[in-house]
């Protein structure tokens, strides 16, 4: 077994392998980060370590997207592949007291963080899911340039600008047409692979989730293996976070706020219009000490023991606590986050009082 760490940028690959971790003997080699030169790469690796490339483990930070063409050529040829999450990498890396930083020192620590916390291999997405975030990555940059076409169409109108609107109508005229393909294209990509087809279908059904919603939510939750609804709650920012310490410092929690916050945007909207339409939400949030029946909003999924992929519950706390194994206390805590309610503070019984953020 061969640790590695690889410090990725769009240029270039600085790997690091380490030899001895005691004794602090290491081999280092610099690489270009391009497909062509990814069989190097590995030929080397297997050539210094001497082992096989089952036998590799290589830890690499997520980079945008310039780590994602290397781990998948690495994972497909049969090597372990981590990708860490860089601020963890670096919070590890103060642990230690590293102060400065080099390409060469950041392969180091992203091996002997991967040597030392012992994270989990990383999995690939599914293809399918794969090329539907791309096609909604793609739609959600054409309607952000359509905002800010009408922005700027609504300023030259203003001004009386006639041959910037005319500009500016043209430009929205195409690219409304692209939006509407990528939409289309979408709608197709559901049709083709039937199982993410039900799993929009099943979002959609609960008031306050629409087209664009329910395709981001299929797409995030499909793309990892969520064994939990805690565990996607927490991979989404949903979770509290507190900061208490002896009898003077209890500061109000707050939500994590991790990851990418386009989700979560669109999540809240979700949650406005549900607050309005739908009774099973409307009713926790006007009583917050009521029976709790908040439908989940992408709180299934799982591993089903049979062998079947991961379902998608969309149902009362109490029946998914049925199905899943999951608690209706745990259900119930994380549904009031998503339906904008913090705990203020615990009761001599060890109660939260829920109040809604202000």
């Amino acid at each position: 077994m061969a640790h590695i760490g690889i410090d990725v940028s769009k240029q270039k690959l600085d790997c690091l392998w380490v030899r001895d971790l005691d004794k602090g003997k290491i081999k280092t080699k610099v690489f270009s980060n391009r497909h062509q030169d990814y069989p190097g790469l590995l030929d080397w690796l297997v050539r210094q370590t001497g082992e096989a490339a089952d036998e590799l483990h290589v830890y690499l930070e997520a980079t945008s997207i310039y780590h994602e063409p290397l781990a998948y050529w690495l994972h497909k040829a049969g090597v372990t592949v981590y990708v860490l999450n860089p601020a963890q990498v670096r919070h590890h890396a103060k642990g230690m007291g590293v102060r400065s930083k080099t390409d060469r020192k950041d392969s180091m620590i992203v091996a002997r963080y991967g040597i030392e916390r012992k994270p989990q291999p990383w999995q690939p997405e599914p293809p399918e899911v794969r090329e539907l975030k791309r096609l909604i990555n793609r739609l959600e940059t054409v309607e952000d340039d359509l905002q800010r076409e009408r922005n700027r169409l609504e300023k030259a109108q203003f001004n009386q600008d006639a041959k910037a609107a005319e500009s500016i109508g043209h430009m929205l005229a195409a690219l409304e047409s692209e939006a509407r393909r990528l939409r289309q294209a979408i709608d197709d990509h559901f049709d083709t692979h039937p199982p993410l087809k039900r799993d929009r279908a099943l979002l959609k059904s609960i008031p306050g989730i629409g087209p664009a919603l329910s395709a981001r939510l299929v797409a995030t939750l499909r793309s990892r293996d969520f064994r939990s609804a805690r565990q996607a709650a927490a991979f989404l920012g949903l979770v509290p976070v507190l900061e208490e310490s002896g009898t003077s410092v209890k500061l109000r929690s707050r939500l994590s706020k991790a990851g990418a916050p386009g989700i979560r945007r669109k999540l809240y909207m979700g949650a406005v219009v549900a607050i309005r339409r739908n009774p099973d939400i409307s009713r926790p949030v006007r009583a917050p000490q009521g029976a709790w029946q908040a439908l989940a909003v992408g709180a299934g999924g799982g591993h089903a023991k049979a062998g079947a992929h991961r379902l998608w519950r969309v149902e009362v706390a109490e029946r998914i606590s049925a199905a899943r194994g999951i608690s209706p206390l745990a259900a119930g805590i994380e549904r009031r986050y998503l339906l904008g309610l913090r705990p203020r503070q615990s009761t001599a019984a060890g109660t939260l009082v829920w109040t809604a953020i202000d």
